[in-house]
């Protein structure tokens, strides 16, 4: 699909969308001869919903997420959210990177209320939340442990919980179980749609796994290779909860082959 057709296929998800990202472009270096990492990106996010962005290597998945963070700013177009522009970084935005960068002098709870400290929230107000998210995610009787006493899988929980802790209209994801084993990368997807679903945060999470893409996602959206526009806005019509004997499903794998379709000929995806 066109990104102009995967454009205008937006207008019917919702008549006010939580996330707008209109006409968005990113050169790297002078207009003339520099790089472009994006071009025309038009795509729509309601409140609540979970999306996957799936590309190859240096297609502007990152970049257009650090855009949406307001770490960055694009060159054309505009992005808003609750119908304000982006204009740079805002506190009601999570964001969790490939690595957890937990701070190893401070426990799983000192490094969790950090958001909350850095933001004067009062640890006191957000204490019950900030615990009932650990619980959510199996580490209540962690705590007071140091990250170096902690698996890779638990410490990257550890940053999607501090991500969360100051109560942020959406979280960012950026290719966060990247770095995990198989096995340890499924038991964390299963954990991440726990916690959506308890939560119900709006999630936009970058990934270059289509099974991934296709088991978490409300909605995936396809970027091709550099410079990166929309090929196609996929909805991925599977029931929730989805478990992992659903992934060696006819319909699982008809999803996950018409995304590979789109770069088939370069074989730029796992």
């Amino acid at each position: 699909m066109p990104a102009t057709e995967a454009a205008s296929a937006q207008k019917d998800h919702g008549a006010q969308p939580f996330i707008r990202a209109s006409n968005v472009g990113k050169i790297y270096g002078s207009v003339e001869d520099g790089v472009t990492a994006l071009e025309d990106i038009n795509v729509d996010i309601d409140r609540g919903e979970f999306v996957l962005v799936v590309g190859p290597s240096g297609c502007g998945k990152s970049t257009f997420m650090r855009i949406l963070a307001g770490l960055d700013h694009a060159t054309s177009g505009h992005l808003s959210m609750g119908g304000e522009r982006i204009t740079g970084p805002r506190q009601d935005v999570g964001v969790v990177f490939q690595s957890a960068v937990l701070f190893p002098w401070r426990t799983v709870l000192e490094n969790v209320l950090l958001p909350i400290d850095i933001q004067k929230r009062g640890r006191d107000k957000n204490m019950e939340r900030v615990r009932g998210l650990l619980d959510l995610v199996g580490l209540a009787d962690f705590e007071n442990r140091y990250p170096a006493e902690l698996s890779g899988g638990m410490q990257q929980r550890v940053g999607i919980v501090r991500s969360l802790a100051h109560d942020p209209a959406i979280l960012l994801m950026d290719e966060p179980f990247g770095a995990l084993d198989a096995m340890t990368r499924d038991h964390m997807n299963i954990e991440l749609q726990r916690l959506w679903a308890a939560n119900h945060k709006t999630i936009l999470f970058i990934t270059h796994s289509i099974p991934e893409a296709v088991f978490l996602a409300d909605r995936v959206v396809v970027m091709t290779p550099r410079p990166g526009r929309i090929a196609e806005i996929m909805k991925i019509d599977l029931p929730r909860d989805r478990t992992l004997d659903m992934m060696s499903s006819p319909e699982f794998g008809e999803y996950v082959r018409r995304i590979r379709a789109h770069f088939g000929s370069t074989g730029a995806l796992d």
